[in-house]
């Protein structure tokens, strides 16, 4: 008897691997493709980054309204 999934998978994305290294390999196929379309193998990795800066950004908004009250 065959399983069916509940939620049925999407097909995996294109992704090529490369040899650049990280930093060579987000500005051959540029930061936001990496992170948001896993167009090489960092796309993990440029998303943890992708996360810190909009959590830098937020904790700098934040300080900004805390300083003006």
């Amino acid at each position: 008897m065959a399983s069916k999934e509940r939620i049925p998978r999407r097909p995996p994305p294109d992704f090529e691997e490369s040899e650049a290294g990280l930093m060579g390999a987000i500005s051959e196929d540029g930061f936001l493709n990496v992170a948001l379309n896993d167009s090489n193998q960092y796309g993990p990795h440029s998303m943890i980054m992708l996360l810190g800066i909009f959590a830098s950004i937020t904790g700098i908004v934040l300080l900004l309204l805390m300083a003006l009250t």
